[in-house]
């Protein structure tokens, strides 16, 4: 949170139109079919977001409005209108300001008390999982084909704080891609401020900067003041209202949390057929062989398998130790990997969201295989520490990930391997890096090489 009054002059917006030429950003792409705007106040949606409402609805693509509060506490001062005065105008205002960017735009508001957000996330969550569930009942659409955006978490505004957590919250628990559009950032801030690492672009041509300038102008209460008194005074003066009347508009990426139960269990919905190629495609053949083969021992007493999806690599563990405990975080792949392995005694298949979840005992092989990326950064450095826990002081770690990048992942598998390079109570032992994939296996520092283990060496 930051301290500013909106009748401070702000940053003027020369400075910020200096800042966007100096940096190559990259624009948000735009291939989604349904785009649902979530609002703390009326006017945050137009603000922010109308020109890519309008670029949206344009295209044909449904757009959703979801705005949490009436805006009541806008002018507590007025001796002109009461809260509920303003409830009802700003509610009237949002909706003709939406509708003039397009008819088809539908526009919900929760009621929720202006200033009172943090109360209510859960009635927020709600609408929001209720309109994705309306979004994603189309057979025609997916979860990476929807996007929400929000009020940016780094705001300096409460309600918008709340309101972009409550979102981020929801959409990382369904996977689904969100974005947080500044407002109140243009107004106390500078360039420092800004995470330009994580800023996205959306283009605004003439015909789309008139459509939005005439939608906020519909926010009357809000751009123009209530009256000459003392109290009604504007709440956007002309200077914080030229930062949204730009050739874009600015969205910013979440940071990655670590992809959920519902992400996977989408993916295996969408994907029940051999989803991920292990059976159907030599490059997973080949690179589990490598696995196994980088093994440095022939036979392990335990082995726990972070991630064993539908059971191929699990299967050629089995073959080389007492037991395995194989793990994902998924119903669907399980029951695969169970109809795949069979009755097989030494092999336990146990649901589990790891790293929160994690096993009891400690093991002498520990295998991540394709898994790492799909944690945070948080959850990353957490799993690399329970790792190094729940290994023996003989035992290895082997990990294995695929190298490009890939848009819905948190991380990269290069990044998984960085993190686990940098683990002190771990030493890399075997490396094997192309192109495509890297595998590598650590041990316990001092630990001795293959040769030494045999008797090939001292």
């Amino acid at each position: 949170m930051v301290s500013f009054s909106h009748r401070d002059p702000g940053t003027a917006e020369e400075i910020w139109a200096a800042a966007f030429p100096e940096r190559e950003l990259p624009r948000l792409p735009e291939n989604f079919d349904r785009l649902v705007v979530v609002a703390a106040h009326p006017d945050d949606e137009t603000l922010g977001a109308a020109g890519l409402m309008a670029r949206t609805a344009g295209r044909g693509a449904a757009v959703t409005v979801i705005i949490a509060t009436d805006g009541e506490g806008s002018h507590p001062e007025s001796p002109t209108h009461t809260p509920a005065d303003l409830a009802a105008i700003r509610r009237d205002e949002a909706t003709r300001a939406v509708r003039s960017l397009s008819p088809t735009i539908g526009c919900r508001f929760l009621g929720i008390p202006d200033g009172g957000t943090d109360d209510h996330r859960d009635e927020i969550a709600t609408a929001l999982r209720e309109a994705l569930s309306r979004a994603l009942s189309d057979a025609r659409e997916s979860i990476d084909r929807v996007l929400v955006v929000t009020p940016w978490i780094g705001d300096g505004h409460r309600d918008h704080r709340v309101v972009g957590e409550v979102v981020i919250e929801v959409c990382a628990e369904l996977g689904v891609p969100s974005r947080g559009y500044p407002i109140w950032l243009w107004h106390w801030g500078s360039p420092g401020d800004v995470p330009w690492d994580r800023v996205e672009l959306v283009d605004v041509d003439d015909e789309t900067a008139a459509a939005k300038r005439a939608a906020m102008r519909l926010h009357r209460s809000q751009a123009e003041a209530l009256s000459s008194a003392p109290g009604d005074e504007v709440m956007l003066h002309d200077g914080m209202q030229q930062h949204f009347d730009r050739p874009v508009e600015v969205f910013v990426r979440p940071t990655a949390g670590s992809l959920t139960r519902e992400f996977f269990d989408a993916f295996y919905r969408r994907n029940a057929d051999d989803p991920w190629g292990f059976d159907s495609r030599w490059y997973e053949a080949r690179k589990r062989a490598l696995t196994i083969a980088s093994l440095p021992r022939p036979r392990y007493r335990a082995a726990l398998e972070l991630g064993c999806a539908t059971g191929a690599l699990t299967a050629l563990l089995a073959d080389r130790c007492d037991d395995v405990l194989a793990l994902d975080i998924a119903d669907a792949p399980l029951a695969a990997a169970r109809r795949r392995l069979g009755e097989r005694a030494k092999v336990r298949l146990a649901r589990a969201a790891l790293p929160r979840e994690w096993p009891d005992g400690v093991f002498d092989l520990i295998v991540l295989s394709e898994v790492g990326y799909y944690w945070g950064a948080s959850d990353l450095a957490e799993a690399v520490q329970r790792m190094a826990s729940s290994l023996t002081s003989d035992g290895h770690l082997v990990a294995c990930h695929w190298r490009h990048p890939v848009a819905e992942y948190p991380l990269s598998g290069d990044e998984v391997h960085a993190a686990l390079r940098a683990e002190p109570t771990l030493a890399r032992l075997v490396a094997h890096q192309e192109e495509d994939v890297v595998i590598e296996v650590y041990g316990r520092p001092g630990s001795r090489s293959v040769a030494a283990e045999t008797g090939l060496i001292p």
